[in-house]
């Protein structure tokens, strides 16, 4: 469980995080909904998909059964070319470039672009 500043469990969220073997930090967020209710469809992917990383499968065979699931070193390394979610919105936001465009990019390219654009002398 992630502590606030004070040393203790923050209230609004509930936050765990999971260190797992190829290095990376998995980290997930239990929010309260307003009204009580089962959370979305939508959501609920979104948890297993890029908070947890596992399958719906996969995700109910460790609870029942405390079998954790395997992540292949192959889906951790795709994961770590991914830009970061700021930079590609930058990138849409600011360049216009198309989704195509930018999942064609590495890192260092798609931030020479940012820099390149954030170096030139205003209009």
């Amino acid at each position: 469980m992630v502590l606030n500043a004070r040393g203790k469990p923050t209230e609004h969220h509930i936050t765990y995080e999971l260190e797992v073997g190829d290095g990376q930090i998995l980290r997930t967020r239990i929010s309260r909904p307003a009204n009580t209710d089962m959370y979305g469809k939508g959501l609920w992917s979104h948890i297993l998909d890029d908070q947890l990383h596992v399958t719906e499968p996969e995700f109910w065979e460790c609870v029942d059964n405390k079998t954790p699931p395997r992540r292949s070193a192959a889906a951790a390394a795709a994961e770590g070319t991914a830009l970061p979610v700021s930079l590609a919105y930058q990138l849409v936001n600011t360049l216009r470039l198309s989704s195509q465009d930018i999942a064609s990019l590495t890192l260092d390219q798609a931030v020479a672009k940012m820099n390149e654009h954030w170096g030139r002398p205003a209009p």
